[in-house]
């Protein structure tokens, strides 16, 4: 049986080192810096260059490596802006999701677009829903109900057909499967939005293990709840088997928030 899902060589040796591959660690790593004060009355949402900024006290703000905070649109300009009226007398980006995910769109993805789309296609060559357990048929059944539809939709609306192994022995995926991933990142990142479109993918990649899961729950072939039930079939199953672990679903809460941000920042970014 299967325990862990393979490691997507995606996924960076430092992430810290690399943060524009890995937003979530980015995230982190800003949660851990001392809270800083509130230091304006009124936040809102402007027209600001090409697209819509951060106004603080009249004053666009800025992200932390001092780029102007200009996110694509209105409505997400407003979600932010919202973010921040709401802090109290210091400034807790850990409750500020959108705000973080717009500084790493800026700071970390705007300058290594390529990396990012490379970082992201990587994992087609070991995604999570190939992998399947030879036993107990229980697990062998939610794997297959939860997964088989993600292939589908790699099938259909992507051209990509992928091979499943049973195990965790790795199995090369076709070269046609994984070019045709590689060609959608690759036009996500050259939209008018692509780097915020690319963090946001990035982190639901990195969170679901699966960039097959995150392009279907993009496309609205998944739900969010679906998408994450799908990326935690396994864990799901030991869960009915041994009970929780109330550490590892705190963790597990924690990391949903973060995807449910990503889901979010993605609907913001395409809203008309």
């Amino acid at each position: 049986m299967r325990e862990d899902p393979p490691k997507p060589q995606a996924q960076p040796a430092d992430p810290v080192a690399n943060p524009a591959a890995d937003p979530v660690a980015l995230a982190r790593r800003e949660q851990q810096k001392p809270l800083p004060r509130r230091f304006y009355q009124d936040a809102r949402a402007q027209p600001a260059g090409d697209g819509f900024g951060l106004v603080l006290d009249g004053r666009l703000a800025k992200t932390p490596a001092k780029h102007d905070l200009i996110v694509p649109t209105q409505a997400l300009a407003d979600a932010i802006a919202g973010e921040w009226q709401a802090q109290q007398e210091s400034i807790d980006f850990a409750a500020m999701p959108l705000t973080r995910l717009a500084f790493t769109a800026v700071d970390g993805v705007a300058g290594q677009i390529p990396a990012v789309i490379d970082d992201i296609a990587k994992y087609a060559e070991t995604d999570l829903v190939c992998y399947r357990a030879e036993a107990p048929a229980s697990l062998v059944e939610a794997q297959a109900a939860a997964w088989d539809p993600v292939l589908d939709f790699a099938a259909t609306q992507l051209g990509a057909r992928f091979f499943c192994v049973e195990g965790v022995s790795f199995v090369a995926q076709p070269a046609a499967a994984r070019a045709a991933v590689r060609d959608h990142i690759v036009e996500i990142g050259g939209s008018r939005v692509a780097p915020f479109a690319l963090a946001s993918l990035a982190t639901m990649t990195a969170l679901t293990g699966s960039v097959l899961i995150a392009l279907a729950l993009t496309q609205g072939q998944l739900s969010l709840d679906a998408a994450w039930g799908a990326a935690h079939v396994d864990e799901d199953h030991q869960i009915r088997q041994w009970g929780e672990d109330r550490e590892a679903m705190v963790r597990r809460d924690r990391r949903f928030a973060d995807m449910a941000a990503a889901v979010e920042f993605w609907r913001l970014i395409n809203a008309a």
